[in-house]
């Protein structure tokens, strides 16, 4: 059947008759919001790469979960900026480092009602910037792997719930699994940054992480852009090494690849929603070029749409006000 009998408008003819039909739906519970921690701030500083988004000091991340959620957000996501760097990047996995303090302070004050994710690398610590050791000019993976595997069991201790490796060491996630089981944390789990690729939408990030490296790149451990087949194979590298649910970063130049993964593998797929991302909009919207409300409901939505039962994004943090739009 067709035209005349076939007329898609009747279904899009009113405003309830567009929500009873809408098959992407985003639940607050379902958006993962990024925290960054300063361990030498007393004061919350603008990250000016991310308009409208800042360092906070430890004294404020109880206020951070307290409006995580308010907006019905149930899980954060924690980065730590040292107060000092090193070249073995100690402060990850110190008993007092950033992280663990933070993760203390929310842990005692919501228990279980907030999810506690942290980020597992070096590169925030690091005093070169990279995100493992460096011997000769050149990142040693298996040393590397060693550091991270102590970061989780050290966050796990502190009562993180899940740790989210993002390194792109070779064998990360079965050394912190390894680790984790060892010293009796079996039940703390692993999202893994799986098919994290060498991306220019990281830049904002690295002002707010202070985690630039020094000198080189990152692409001899993060994915080329290009890599389709190679993403797969990391996913599937990780999920047999134990990660309980896989990530694809970024989110928008890459819907494909997210797209793929929910179709391949029968983990929980999450897709994160880049510094790069957020600012691009955040200027847009401050320049009145766009509909803020309007382009991150849409842009949200097509991440659902491609296959992401997660979503970690910078938006979060206002969305009730994005996620009512009409």
């Amino acid at each position: 059947m067709s035209f005349p009998n076939v007329r898609m408008r009747r279904l899009r003819r009113t405003e309830a008759m567009r929500t009873m039909l809408n098959q992407i739906r985003i639940q607050p519970s379902n958006l993962i919001y990024p925290v960054f921690v300063d361990e030498a701030l007393s004061e919350p500083e603008h990250i000016t790469a991310m308009p409208g988004y800042f360092r906070c000091p430890l004294d404020q991340v109880i206020q951070e979960g307290q409006t995580a959620l308010e907006q019905g957000i149930k899980s954060i996501l924690l980065f730590g900026i040292p107060a000092e760097k090193n070249e073995s990047g100690s402060g990850a996995y110190a008993k007092d480092g950033i992280i663990q303090q933070a993760t203390r302070k929310l842990k005692d004050h919501f228990k279980d009602e907030l999810i506690i994710m942290a980020d597992v690398c070096l590169c925030e610590y690091i005093n070169h910037g990279h995100c493992g050791i460096i011997k000769d000019g050149d990142i040693q993976n298996d040393k590397t792997l060693e550091l991270l595997g102590k970061t989780a069991v050290s966050q796990a201790a502190a009562g993180v719930d899940i740790v989210a490796p993002s390194a792109m060491m070779d064998g990360q996630v079965g050394a912190i699994r390894e680790a984790l089981d060892e010293a009796d944390f079996d039940q703390t789990a692993i999202l893994a940054y799986s098919a994290k690729y060498a991306s220019s939408f990281f830049g904002p990030f690295r002002e707010a992480a202070d985690s630039a490296p020094r000198f080189g790149n990152r692409k001899t451990y993060q994915m080329n852009p290009g890599g389709v087949k190679e993403a797969l194979r990391e996913i599937e590298l990780d999920i047999n090494e134990g990660a309980d649910m896989v990530m694809v970063k970024p989110a928008l130049a890459y819907l494909d690849i997210l797209s793929l993964a929910k179709t391949t593998f029968d983990v929980p797929i999450v897709a994160y929603n880049t510094s790069g991302e957020y600012s691009l909009v955040r200027a847009a919207a401050l320049n009145g070029w766009v509909d803020e409300q309007a382009v991150i409901h849409e842009i949200l939505t097509s991440i659902k749409r491609a296959g992401a039962d997660m979503i970690i994004t910078y938006h979060a943090k206002n969305v009730n006000a994005w996620l009512n739009y009409t």
